[in-house]
């Protein structure tokens, strides 16, 4: 056997003879030439932004410019926190600058034990598992945990990590209308009850920076029979009274079987985790194959992620002044114009809707050269037709960043007709 888990095939004596010579890249043509045709037209790549220094949460060096920040993911500010840069360097000096295995094999050193616990702490719960990052998460955990004859009922608007691991599993999947706890009733409504059954639903939506209804969607998943899992990876440090994410917020640490979450927003670091109190959860570690053949984090990631968080648990202050910096840059935009996916502000995302790309790109582009960084996100992250510049908003940006964001915002809209 090998790593693969598969009995290696001798290759027959004489080849078959090989179909004609074709490029396997043909199917990109479209993509290729639409994207040849926007760098063509003078604007720098959108997704091709190198930053030759990081000086703080908030500020970058550009193209030899200093840049405001507000597309980073980094809600609590947490990668130049000198106690979790602190925990890194020990660790690197303790452990080496790698595993060279996977969890299963040599992979486990102290700090994997040490940050599995801080999750337990955090969350309140009995089980943890860490993978190296939250796309492994939820690609090991849901395609290990709903198997052939079993269904995976999931939001229309889900990330492509959930997307993925339905795909890399045998269950059956079901998609219901993004939040409508009505579709999502009515989806479960027509399934045979006797399947097991996973509902699959997020916090907060990356794109628009809208929060699911969960409270209503748990009451329906349970009165069908289903067990739910809740990706809380855009939540997590910030909702709720201990910051463990908008199923917190919304009352139902009793009533969600699993949480996923990552390490590379608000814990600064990289990592994905998966969290339960069920009591048969750590078998798990044994027929997730993302945990099984993966080399497992560096031990100055973990040692750096147990350190912040750590430090989430008490960070009631960063909550409030991440809080209020959203609401001054969602208020500031709303009221110059722009169209906006939600009237509140509902998460640290703050989506801008543009019209098409050109325009999207060439906002973003007027952004930059001010000194701004944002992302420009398009289908098939978006929903269909749907061009955004989408804001992450950092518990470290101050007010006067905020304020000089809004007018670098008006004065890129007003310069593209995107605002009049």
């Amino acid at each position: 056997m090998t790593e693969t888990g598969l009995q290696a095939e001798a290759l027959p004596v004489e080849l078959a003879t090989v179909a004609p010579e074709r490029d396997l890249f043909d199917k990109f043509a479209p993509l290729i030439a639409e994207r040849q045709a926007l760098l063509d037209s003078g604007v720098r790549d959108p997704f091709g932004i190198v930053m030759e220094e990081v000086k703080s949460p908030t500020v970058a060096v550009i193209k030899g410019r200093e840049t405001i920040l507000l597309g980073t993911y980094n809600y609590m500010g947490m990668t130049f926190d000198p106690d979790v840069i602190a925990a890194g360097k020990d660790a690197f000096d303790k452990f080496g600058s790698g595993t060279n295995g996977s969890r299963a094999l040599n992979g486990t050193f102290h700090d994997h034990m040490e940050v599995e616990q801080a999750l337990r702490d955090f969350y309140g719960m009995s089980g943890a598992i860490v993978f190296s990052t939250g796309y492994q998460a939820n690609l090991g955990v849901i395609s290990a945990i709903a198997a052939k004859g079993e269904y995976i009922i999931l939001d229309a608007d889900s990330h492509a990590s959930i997307y993925d691991g339905c795909a890399m599993g045998n269950a059956e999947v079901v998609r219901f209308r993004h939040n409508s706890v009505e579709d999502l009733d009515k989806r479960l409504g027509r399934l045979p009850k006797e399947p097991g059954k996973l509902v699959v639903l997020e916090g907060v939506y990356s794109m628009l920076g809208d929060i699911a209804p969960l409270k209503e969607m748990v009451a329906v998943a349970k009165k069908h029979g289903a067990m739910v899992l809740v990706d809380e990876a855009h939540s997590m440090g910030f909702f709720g009274p201990n910051g463990r994410g908008v199923y917190e917020d919304q009352g139902l640490q009793d009533e969600v079987d699993f949480v996923i979450g990552t390490f590379s927003k608000s814990v600064g670091t990289v990592g994905g985790f998966c969290v339960s109190n069920h009591p048969k959860f750590e078998i798990l570690r044994f027929v997730c194959r993302p945990y099984i053949f993966t080399a497992s984090l560096p031990p100055a990631v973990v040692a750096s992620a147990t350190a912040s968080i750590r430090k989430l648990m008490h960070a009631k202050d960063k909550r409030e002044r991440l809080w209020a910096n959203t609401r001054q840059l969602h208020g500031g935009l709303k009221q110059l114009g722009f169209r906006l996916p939600t009237d509140e502000p509902e998460s640290a995302i703050v989506a801008v809707i543009l019209d098409d790309q050109e325009q999207a790109v060439r906002m973003w582009h007027g952004l930059l050269e001010a000194g701004l960084y944002v992302n420009v996100a398009r289908p098939p992250a978006t929903p269909a037709g749907m061009f955004l510049l989408r804001c992450s908003v950092c518990a470290e940006h101050t007010p006067e960043q905020m304020a000089k964001v809004v007018a670098m915002f008006e004065a890129a809209g007003r310069a593209t007709g995107v605002i009049a």
